[in-house]
C-alpha cells in the first residue's frame, strides 16, 4: 500500500538509497545481524522520520529483520518523492508527499497508525501524539518505541511527568552516539550546506546569529566560525550563555542581534524566537532560517501579515518586503532548513543515529511485556555497540583497561 506523488520516480530514489548504503557501515552490519535473527518477525513498525535516502535505508534494515514497515514523513517539506517512490516499489507501505498540506500530512500519519503497529519510531512526537489523542485503542497493543529528536523528547518528558505517557519510549536523541555527533556535526554541516545551496552567497565576513546553544546550536556556531563568520549567540539559559562566551562567541539578546545579523539560524524548539520586533530592525537582505523541528521559531506567519510585498527570490527562498523598504528572505518556509532545502545530515552521521534507532527498536521487541509505560534512556550497551562499530568502520583501535586498572578504578581505598 502506498500514497505517493509518482511511482515513476523510483529509479532516481533507488540511486540515492544505494549511495547512502555504501556509506553506512553500521547499518550494513546491523542488517546482516537482523537477517539472521529476524527480531521483528510478525511485528509491525510505524515510522515517522524525515523521508530521504538515509531514512529509507533504515526502513529496509528494519524490514530485513522481519518487520512489516508502515512509513510516513515527519515534515511536509523534507519528504523526497523519488525516495518514497523507491520504497513503495520495493514493497514498503509508505504514505508521504512532498509539500503535503496540513490535512494530507495528518492523513498520512493516520494511515500508518490504522495498520495497528507494535512498535513506533518517531521524530518530533507526531505519532505518539496521534496515538494518545486519536487512536487510544492502540495503546494496549504498542510494545514501545523510540524518539529521534530533541523536540519530540521535550514532548515526551512533559507527558511522562504528567503520567500521560501510556507505553514505553526510548529517548534516542539523548544517547551519546546521537546528540554528540548528529546534533553537533550533522546539524552544523547540513545547515550551511543548505544555506549555501539555496542562496549561493558567502558566509565569511557575515554576522551569523545562532539562537540557542544546545548541541545543535553548538554545531551551527562552530561551523559558522569555521566558514569565517562573526558569530553571535542568543540564549535564555545563563549557563549555556557563559559557555558560548568562553567558546569565543558574542552573546546578546535577540532584539540587539537582529540589528546586526546577516544570517539567522534558530535552534531552540520554542515559538516566536524571531518575531515582529526583530523583523522591524533587521538589515535589508537578512536571511532567516530555522534548524529546529517545527516551523514556529521564526514567525513567518506574522512576517507575511506585515509585509507589503512577497516574491520568490530563488528556489526555496522567499523574500518579504516591509514598510521600511527592507527585504527579509526566508529559506524553506521557516521549516527545518537542512531538509526543506537540502539532503539533511551526512550519511556517515545518520549511520550512528539510525544504528541507535535500529538497536533500540530491537530492544523493545526483545523485552516485550517487561517495560513500563515511561520514558527510558538508551541502554549504555547500545551506545557503546554503535561507538564500537563506528570505530571499526574507521579502522581505529583504542586501549582497554587491564584487570589491575579496573580494580583500581573500582576501589575507594586503593
Amino acid at each position: 500500500m502506498y500514497r505517493i506523488r509518482d511511482i515513476s520516480l523510483a529509479p532516481m530514489g533507488e540511486q540515492k538509497i544505494e549511495w547512502v548504503c555504501r556509506n553506512m557501515p553500521i547499518l550494513n552490519g546491523i542488517r546482516e545481524t537482523f537477517e539472521k535473527d529476524l527480531p521483528f518477525e510478525g511485528l509491525k513498525i510505524a515510522l515517522s522520520i524525515h523521508l530521504e535516502a538515509k531514512t529509507a535505508y533504515l526502513c529496509r534494515v528494519l524490514a530485513s529483520g522481519g518487520a512489516q514497515m508502515y512509513v510516513t514523513g515527519s515534515n511536509p517539506l523534507s519528504t523526497q518523492d523519488d525516495v518514497v517512490a523507491a520504497l513503495a516499489e520495493g514493497g514498503i507501505n509508505v504514505f508521504a508527499l512532498h509539500g503535503a498540506t496540513p490535512e494530507e500530512y495528518n492523513e498520512c500519519i493516520e494511515s500508518i497508525l490504522m495498520a495497528e503497529p507494535d512498535i513506533i519510531i518517531d521524530d518530533g512526537g507526531d505519532l505518539v501524539h496521534a496515538v494518545h489523542t486519536k487512536f487510544p485503542h492502540l495503546i494496549e497493543k504498542i510494545l514501545g518505541g523510540c524518539e529521534e529528536t530533541t523536540t519530540g523528547i521535550v514532548r515526551l518528558v512533559a507527558m511522562d511527568k504528567a503520567k500521560e505517557l501510556r507505553f514505553p519510549m526510548f529517548a534516542v536523541n539523548n544517547a551519546d552516539c546521537k546528540h554528540l555527533f548528529d546534533n553537533r556535526y550533522g546539524t552544523g554541516q547540513s545547515v550551511f550546506d543548505s544555506i549555501d545551496h539555496t542562496t549561493n552567497l558567502v558566509i565569511a565576513g557575515k554576522a551569523v546569529v545562532v539562537a540557542g546553544y544546545g548541541w545543535c546550536g553548538k554545531g551551527v556556531a562552530m561551523r559558522a566560525k569555521g566558514l569565517g563568520a562573526n558569530v553571535i549567540v542568543t540564549e535564555v539559559d545563563p549557563i549555556k550563555a557563559i559557555e558560548a562566551v568562553m567558546d569565543g562567541f558574542s552573546v546578546m539578546p535577540m532584539i540587539e542581534a537582529a540589528k546586526i545579523g546577516d544570517v539567522f539560524v534558530t535552534v531552540t524548539g520554542d515559538i516566536k524566537v524571531i518575531d515582529e520586533p526583530e523583523f522591524n530592525v533587521m538589515k535589508n537582505g537578512a536571511i532567516l532560517t530555522n534548524a529546529g523541528h517545527f516551523d514556529v521559531e521564526v514567525n513567518v506567519h506574522r512576517l507575511a501579515e506585515i509585509a507589503i510585498d512577497k516574491k520568490e527570490m530563488r528556489k526555496n527562498l522567499v523574500g518579504f518586503q516591509l514598510k521600511n523598504g527592507n527585504w527579509l528572505n526566508v529559506i524553506g518556509e521557516g521549516r527545518l532548513v537542512n531538509l526543506a532545502a537540502g539532503d539533511g545530515h551526512p550519511a556517515e552521521i545518520m549511520d550512528m543515529s539510525f544504528g541507535i534507532q535500529a538497536l533500540c527498536a530491537r530492544y523493545v521487541a526483545d523485552h516485550r511485556g517487561q517495560l513500563e509505560a515511561k520514558l527510558y534512556a538508551v541502554p549504555a550497551e547500545i551506545d557503546r555497540e554503535v561507538a564500537g562499530r563506528k570505530l571499526s568502520a574507521l579502522g581505529i583501535n583504542i586501549d582497554s583497561l587491564t584487570d589491575e586498572q579496573e580494580a583500581y578504578l573500582a576501589s575507594w581505598n586503593a
